[in-house]
């Protein structure tokens, strides 16, 4: 089977209403109507996505794990993320994207990465809205598309507070209120540094201790950082990032596995082999058979 290369879209490619490279809202019909020959199939994108599904049934694929989809589905993707969708023909809700500069030219000290769904690569990007809230949450996708769609006066300004309200929404239905005390913002603005770090780097450096020295602390304080806000280790994120991109090159590139395992900076092979199956139960070899299997 030939691999098909990724292809990765920036705001623009989705824009209908207007000309403004920093934001966009629909109505999913119309959305998906209006760009389904590059949606449905397994891309990327530069910017932050929020969906809420307020009818209709599927799966949301999203870095080769499936979750369900149902009303009251809200899913929040960060820059980078690889997502495909599989949707019933009653599907509908509502969506919008901004890049980073839209939500953080506007604050002096919050940033987007601040909020819970988006402050880690390994935090779910689902939430499933409970009966009490679906409403509220669904009137606010609503008028956030509503003005999008009308050029009214300080149209931007009012967006930028309704998503900004709506966010701190969905962080409440994120957090339950007993993990909210758990939450040390200093130690989950340092796991960010460390995570972007690791994206940086994965290729060339692939030991704790040397992001530790980068972040300048001790390898054991940076482990407990990232312990006490993600519950695993250093060695865990810098694995999953590696396991990662292995996936995307073994399904996107049109690489062979020796070429991406060289790529990724190893020069064994059979350890790469054995790193690979330890971390997902399957060869790379296994895992492109089965991905392309379903």
């Amino acid at each position: 089977m030939k691999k098909k290369t990724l292809p990765v879209y920036d705001i623009a490619a989705f824009q209908h209403f207007n000309n403004d490279s920093d934001f966009y809202a629909n109505d999913l019909r119309s959305h998906l109507k209006q760009n389904e020959q590059i949606i449905l199939l397994p891309h990327g994108h530069d910017f932050y996505m929020s969906v809420l599904f307020t009818a209709g049934s599927g799966t949301h694929e999203i870095e080769f794990y499936n979750y369900p989809i149902k009303p009251g589905s809200v899913f929040l993707l960060g820059p980078g993320k690889v997502h495909a969708w599989e949707l019933s023909d009653d599907i509908d809700g509502y969506i919008f994207f901004h890049t980073k500069e839209f939500y953080d030219l506007n604050f002096t000290y919050e940033k987007v990465a601040g909020y819970p769904f988006f402050s880690s690569l390994g935090n779910t990007p689902l939430i499933v809205l409970k009966k009490s809230s679906f409403k509220k949450i669904e009137s606010m996708f609503s008028e956030i598309v509503r003005e999008y769609r009308h050029n009214e006066l300080m149209k931007f300004k009012k967006i930028f507070s309704m998503v900004n309200i709506l966010y701190i929404e969905l962080s409440r239905e994120y957090l339950p209120q007993k993990m909210r005390a758990d939450q040390n913002l200093p130690y989950l603005a340092r796991v960010q540094q460390l995570e972007d770090l690791i994206n940086e780097n994965f290729v060339n450096i692939k030991s704790p201790g040397q992001y530790a020295r980068l972040m300048y602390v001790s390898e054991k304080h940076l482990n407990r950082m990232v312990k006490v806000s993600l519950n695993k280790t250093t060695s865990d994120l810098i694995a999953e990032r590696i396991i990662l991109e292995a996936k995307r090159m073994l399904v996107f590139s049109k690489k062979n596995i020796a070429e991406i395992i060289a790529e990724l900076g190893y020069t064994d092979s059979d350890y790469f082999f054995r790193f690979f199956k330890k971390k997902t139960t399957l060869t790379p070899t296994a895992f492109l058979e089965e991905f392309r299997r379903v």
